[in-house]
């Protein structure tokens, strides 16, 4: 890699990372989201950012069941496999630790809004949820993250297109150019 390409910062959104020196193999994710949720939104770019093929897939559109739905969750627990934010979930309509493993597969297929986001396939390899080692090995080598700083420029200096900057110390972005 480039010494320029290794310092330059990759954001887009809320989303920043920066290539480090250590070797990288770009993978094709499967990501299955909730069309509008900005939180996958997020992830993708985060994803794509580091430099990942991300292909979008609607999870509420899927015929899922029990069966397609089990390797995504591995050794978890029943309860982690819904998502805590789903309306039936917090309104105490659906009780996820209350359910046998069977009978969560059946409800999650039925009504895929409970299934915790995003589920993930990348080379043979689920998950479910934006977290854990299969995340952590697509995002190895890379630093920055989510970061909800304010732009660093001052505000007598043009305002930032994005009101969400790299943390201090980053180079300049795309979003300031006549800083490049």
């Amino acid at each position: 890699m480039s010494n320029e390409a290794a310092t330059r910062l990759y954001c887009s959104g809320l989303v920043c990372v920066k290539p480090s020196d250590r070797s990288f193999r770009v993978a094709t994710i499967i990501f299955y989201e909730k069309p509008g949720c900005k939180t996958n939104s997020q992830q993708k770019r985060l994803l794509e950012n580091a430099g990942h093929i991300v292909v979008a897939r609607n999870l509420l559109a899927q015929s899922w069941t029990p069966e397609s739905l089990r390797p995504y969750f591995g050794d978890a627990a029943p309860a982690s496999w819904f998502n805590a934010s789903a309306p039936a979930v917090k309104s105490g309509a659906v009780d996820p630790a209350a359910m046998a493993p069977e009978a969560a597969l059946a409800a999650l297929a039925a009504h895929p809004i409970l299934i915790r986001r995003p589920l993930l396939e990348v080379e043979g390899k689920r998950s479910a949820g934006f977290g854990g080692a299969l995340i952590a090995s697509l995002l190895a080598g890379f630093e920055g993250g989510l970061t909800t700083e304010r732009c660093t420029r001052s505000t007598a200096a043009r305002p930032c297109a994005n009101e969400f900057s790299p943390r201090r110390g980053d180079p300049p972005t795309a979003d300031h150019p006549e800083d490049l």
